[in-house]
């Protein structure tokens, strides 16, 4: 099989491999288990620094130049390069057997014009965004969103949506990421090898017999069951310290100050609190603006940008995830959090009620200090709710595993 994927991500050429942007990467990584050639319509320069890698299966690279609209300049350069992106293009989805069109963005609107002109050959989409049709969304999003839901335009075609939504076309399919591995179940503290996070696709819900967002669904292997009891909740204990995460860029998008603000009033309250955040951004000098201002060094901590595997421990210590962003296509942190018995407290972005089962799974809240340090107390006062929502979000979470998404790319390729 000849796989076409078409990406704004550009494909880099160093020491006679090509390489790109490592997650994205990794994901396809697996997806070329399945086939026997591999072509990418991409940008082949990129100015910033970029963590990369390379791909395992050398692709065939049908180049183009990137485009965007920022700047009166950048807008008349993409009206000249639009048809000589067509036009490669078309001439590598004439060479492909499957056609994989990775979305939202310019490259990808163009790839979802062009592939209409190809009925017969299968494809898959790829939508990385917020699928929810409430959300506001810039117009570009949203045509890309029409063209490819729409059966006459695009046939033949799986689309890969974050999330399950009513009143969706019939082409149109749910998906998770996965991060980790069966083997992490079994063996928590040793095993990271197989640490990544890529995309699982399931696309035949009815034929499995199983709907994955029931809180009884079965595990995909039944040793599951017994492996999940070694890794069970973390009891709140009132009088001892109650241990919050966060984990994401230090945006104002990502509100990592609004999680600051509720830790210090429940340290206000007398509880026992401690606050780790994880990443960076331009939010970090407000953040430790506030630490110094009210003398709050022992209860936030905040430790950058680290290695997967001390993520991982993070959310094996902490009892509660505060993420409460404002923009996300799949908020990755909350499922990995579920995963190790972190309970979520979040905003209703995306597919996130969907995930934790409108508030069965964790809690879905406001960005409003007042009401989410409430919800935080009332955990931490029923600590039976707490044990019974982290049970349910961790059996949901690891159903998920990169077995699971390795499975389903291959019969979304039949």
């Amino acid at each position: 099989m000849k796989f076409l994927i078409v990406t704004f991500a550009p494909t880099l050429k160093k020491e006679d491999k090509f390489y790109s942007y490592a997650p994205y990467v990794y994901e396809m990584n697996l997806w070329s288990k399945y086939i026997t050639e591999l072509g990418i319509v991409s940008p082949i320069v990129y100015a910033d620094k970029l963590l990369l890698s390379s791909f395992e299966k050398q692709p065939k690279i049908f180049p183009i130049q990137s485009i965007s609209f920022v700047s009166v300049k950048s807008f008349f350069w993409s009206l000249y390069r639009i048809p000589l992106i067509i036009v490669q293009l078309f001439k590598a989805m004439q060479w492909a057997d499957h056609i994989h069109v990775r979305c939202p963005g310019n490259i990808g609107l163009l790839g979802c014009i062009v592939q209409v002109a190809f009925p017969n050959k299968p494809k898959t989409v790829k939508y990385a965004g917020n699928w929810d049709p409430k959300s506001k969304q810039p117009f570009s999003y949203q045509l890309q969103k029409w063209i490819v839901s729409n059966t006459f335009l695009t046939r033949n075609t799986k689309v890969l949506v974050y999330g399950e939504w009513p009143n969706q076309s019939k082409n149109i399919v749910p998906f998770f990421t996965a991060t980790y591995s069966d083997e992490e179940i079994r063996h928590p503290q040793t095993c990271t090898e197989r640490s990544r996070s890529v995309d699982w696709g399931s696309h035949d819900l009815e034929n499995d017999g199983q709907i994955p967002n029931h809180p009884s669904t079965p595990l995909r292997n039944q040793v599951r069951n017994d492996e999940r009891e070694k890794n069970l909740p973390k009891p709140v204990l009132i009088d001892s310290k109650i241990n919050f995460l966060f984990v994401g860029a230090l945006t104002k998008g990502k509100q990592p100050l609004l999680s600051v603000k509720v830790v210090h009033e429940l340290k206000k309250k007398g509880y026992q609190v401690q606050l780790d955040l994880y990443g960076e951004g331009v939010e970090r000098e407000a953040i430790e603006t506030y630490i110094k201002e009210y003398k709050l060094e022992t209860n936030i901590l905040l430790h950058g940008n680290v290695s997967k595997e001390i993520i991982k421990r993070a959310y094996q210590k902490a009892h509660f995830l505060l993420f409460i962003s404002k923009s996300e296509g799949w908020p990755k942190v909350v499922a990995e959090a579920m995963f190790w018995g972190c309970l979520p407290i979040t905003s209703a972005v995306s597919c996130v009620p969907y995930m934790l089962d409108n508030g069965n799974r964790g809690a879905i809240v406001h960005a409003n200090v007042d009401e989410i340090t409430l919800v935080a107390e009332g955990y931490l006062n029923d600590n039976e709710k707490y044990v019974t929502q982290v049970k349910k979000a961790m059996e949901w979470s690891r159903y998920y595993t990169l077995e699971k998404f390795e499975e389903e790319i291959g019969k979304v390729l039949v």
